[in-house]
């Protein structure tokens, strides 16, 4: 019973005639796990939950369910529920007789599938628009009505292919909410393909950064936020300045020089296999306006503000290091406004050695991608 929900790709790969979409997945969901697919367009997302669904055939590989191979089973036995961006419902009927559509295939009397989509509808509090049809509802409500069409199947995985896109932004943080109590209260294993990190890091337990048809990084959202391992996915999460630097091994530590600057020296860190070049990713909330009064940092570099954007509790300035390298700044709003560095200002951009994250090596010491 402890693998029912469990997910398994196996080596899975996809092609549409010669174009690759998928290649070699080897991915694993727990049972009652939240997991996010997390990528850009065309990444291959949508086509992984798709063929777990069983909507899409598998070109290699097996996909297990529950510990059963179901790599080529047609997706009414697979027990998966796929929720699809559009919602999907029939418009001539009404919401209960859309959720209890299902149990009527099967044969299920009408009072005893109304009473059970009963229940579903009220565990998305949509039980008040039991005898509305779909095109009365706003596309929030739709939303609900499909999940409960969804979980009323029973089914061991939830698959949602991008549910809250369609969304305006206040209530697709009403909704996240929602789904994340829902998949809480049940303790079913979710599959959701997102192109947005903030709605990731909310949802998922775990994170699987998708990039060209491959895997890039899996981890919980704060492994992935905190220590991206490539370029890419510290570019394509957010919040994160990269760089290149010159690391030279010394007894003391490694010395660094990096856009021009060189830091006196910088500890150990994790990824560091001594001397070359290194490519390393700096949160922006880690690098500081360094000098005229503020404290001191291991690393600094000079640069000139270009913009400064005011967002609430921060703001963030945009500024140019002399490379012509562009580098964020999220500064506190109490401590941006007792200064007011503005574009055109020259400034000091400064860091603790302790908050650069240093991406793996890949292809021979000292050199990564």
């Amino acid at each position: 019973m402890a693998d029912i929900g469990k997910v398994e790709l196996s080596a899975v790969g996809k092609y549409y005639g010669e174009v690759e979409a998928l290649r070699n997945i080897e991915l694993t969901v727990r049972a009652g796990e939240y997991c996010c697919l997390l990528g850009p367009s065309g990444c291959g997302k949508s086509t992984a939950v798709r063929m777990i669904s069983g909507h899409e055939d598998v070109t290699s590989g097996d996909i297990l369910l529950d510990g059963r191979n179901i790599t080529n089973e047609p997706p009414a036995k697979r027990k998966t529920a796929l929720m699809f961006q559009n919602y999907a419902l029939f418009p001539h009927l009404s919401c209960v007789d859309n959720v209890a559509f299902s149990l009527k295939l099967k044969g299920e009397p009408k009072k005893s599938r109304r009473a059970q989509a009963m229940e579903y509808l009220e565990l998305v509090h949509m039980d008040g628009f039991a005898k509305v049809r779909p095109d009365q509802l706003s596309g929030g409500q739709q939303q609900r009505v499909a999940l409960a069409r969804a979980l009323i199947t029973k089914p061991s995985a939830i698959l949602l292919d991008e549910p809250l896109s369609a969304l305006d932004p206040f209530l697709r943080v009403q909704m996240r909410k929602e789904l994340k109590n829902i998949q809480e209260e049940l303790g079913m294993t979710f599959i959701h393909v997102t192109h947005s990190q903030e709605e990731a890091f909310a949802l998922a337990d775990k994170v699987v950064v998708m990039a060209d048809g491959g895997i890039r990084q899996v981890g919980t959202p704060r492994q992935v936020f905190q220590s991206p391992v490539s370029p890419f996915v510290a570019g394509f999460i957010g919040g994160h300045n990269i760089f290149e630097g010159e690391f030279e091994a010394r007894p003391e530590g490694h010395r660094l020089t990096v856009e021009g600057a060189r830091a006196q020296r910088c500890c150990a860190l994790p990824n560091l296999e001594g001397s070359g070049t290194y490519g390393f990713s700096v949160r922006t909330d880690r690098v500081r306006l360094a000098g005229e009064g503020r404290e001191g940092t291991d690393v600094t570099v000079p640069a000139t503000i270009n913009m400064a954007e005011y967002q609430g509790t921060h703001v963030v300035l945009h500024c140019q290091t002399e490379s012509g390298r562009t580098v964020q700044v999220c500064e506190p709003d109490d401590r941006y406004f007792a200064d007011t560095p503005a574009p055109g200002d020259r400034v000091t951009l400064g860091w603790d050695c302790t908050d650069m994250n240093v991406f793996p090596p890949q292809g021979g010491k000292g050199k990564n991608q």
